[in-house]
């Protein structure tokens, strides 16, 4: 059964990703999204070791530490996070796709999206966000996939890694989201 914030969830994001009109993001607190970033990304350093390493090197690592996917058919996820540069949060944003195909059930996941560059970082503050299959080129990694990965064999501007996924719908991916920075 789901729960009264899962299904408000995946309701909302139905609903930004039906929409045609533009308009401001709502989110969380800051404290909120600050708490549950920290204990994300302490959590996927412990479940994926190698991901410590990757964020010692990145410029600035997004994380959404809780996406909820759902669909029947019409899909949509949504969540939020936020931007950490230097050990702190510096900017907030949230995450939107919509999908169509064969689909049915419920997911909830986090990914990190770690900047490699200067010009990855800059490209998110200039864009004010950006749509993932645009912009800087991306590997994406799940928990698995992520524990070969190594200092030496990174080369790309942005990784993502998902982890902590849990729910009725099988794998995850990032075609079709657009990420927004929240208006703080």
């Amino acid at each position: 059964m789901l729960s009264v914030r899962t299904a408000t969830a995946a309701l909302l994001a139905l609903a930004l990703t039906a929409s045609p009109a533009p308009r401001p993001a709502a989110a969380g607190s800051k404290g909120e999204i600050d708490r549950d970033v920290k204990t994300a990304l302490a959590k996927m350093y412990d479940s994926v070791p190698e991901s410590r390493n990757l964020g010692g090197q990145a410029r600035a690592v997004l994380v959404f530490p809780s996406i909820v996917k759902a669909g029947f058919l019409f899909g949509a996820q949504y969540g939020e996070g936020g931007l950490v540069q230097q050990g702190r949060v510096s900017a907030y944003y949230n995450t939107v796709a919509a999908s169509y195909g064969l689909q049915a059930g419920v997911q909830t996941f986090g990914y990190a999206l770690f900047f490699m560059s200067d010009s990855a970082v800059r490209y998110l503050n200039n864009s004010g966000g950006f749509e993932l299959g645009t912009g800087p080129s991306i590997a994406i990694f799940d928990v698995g996939a992520a524990r070969s990965l190594s200092t030496t064999t990174a080369h790309s501007d942005i990784y993502a890694i998902f982890f902590d996924q849990k729910g009725l719908m099988a794998g995850a991916g990032l075609q079709g989201t657009k990420i927004t920075q929240l208006d703080r």
